[in-house]
């Protein structure tokens, strides 16, 4: 059974920074890929950012240059830092990972002020 468990939203200014986390139960070296999501109301969910069991990173274009993804294979985590946050990037995150299917995390809510 795979577990995803997101932390680390909440509410910051315009400008500001948050890092999310992604604990995952087992080994993360399992997955294909390890990812964020974001889905803002009324819109469809949408990918931020991944990273292959390879090491390879892919980003949305609306958050590159902002935004990094990295993993903590030693503690099966994933990290989604987000810097110069705008009021467009408040959305509801989920954690994604992918071996033959996808699996989900519960979300964590991102609110950036104006």
């Amino acid at each position: 059974q795979v577990q995803l468990v997101e932390s680390g939203g909440g509410l910051v200014q315009a400008g500001g920074s948050l890092r999310l986390s992604c604990a995952a139960s087992g080994s993360i070296f399992r997955f294909n890929a390890m990812g964020w999501y974001r889905q803002a109301p009324g819109k469809q969910r949408e990918l931020v950012a991944e990273i292959t069991s390879g090491g390879s990173a892919n980003y949305a274009d609306s958050v590159k240059g902002r935004f990094t993804i990295s993993t903590d294979n030693a503690k099966n985590t994933v990290y989604l830092q987000m810097n110069s946050l705008k009021p467009e990037d408040t959305a509801v995150y989920y954690c994604n990972a992918v071996k033959l299917r996808h699996y989900w995390g519960q979300g964590t809510q991102v609110t950036v002020s104006s």
